[in-house]
């Protein structure tokens, strides 16, 4: 059983930066896709970011391109979202998933490509 425990949301000024962190139980780290997405109140949870299992390759919607970067330490089991320049736009609960689709060279954009999910973690963004 894969479980997934994200951390590190809180509450911040427009400008400021956050690192999220997402720790993964069940082995190997390195064969899961790692994905984050976002839900704000009143809307679908849309993708944010993925990286593939060696971390060779990773993505980002537009709207955060440039200033979120995800990237994973498979020694440790994690993965992370950094996210600078942070805008009210940008407020939402993130979650972090794993898919084992495309062993360690693919990522993927959507929602339903990812089998185990972590409970999430609130980022708020005053202006």
């Amino acid at each position: 059983q894969v479980q997934l425990v994200e951390s590190g949301g809180g509450l911040v000024q427009a400008g400021d930066s956050l690192r999220l962190s997402c720790a993964v139980s069940g082995r190997p780290f390195s064969r899961y896709g790692m994905g984050w997405f976002r839900q704000a109140p009143g809307k679908e949870r849309e993708f944010v970011a993925a990286i593939s299992g060696s971390g060779y390759r990773s993505t980002s919607v537009d709207s955060v391109k440039g200033r979120f970067t995800i990237s994973r330490d498979n020694a440790k089991n994690t993965v992370y979202l950094e996210m600078n320049s942070l805008k009210a736009e940008d407020a939402a609960v993130y979650y972090c998933a794993a898919t084992s689709l495309g062993g360690d060279s693919a990522y993927f954009t959507t929602v339903s490509a990812y089998t185990y999910w972590g409970q999430g973690t609130q980022v708020t963004v005053s202006s």
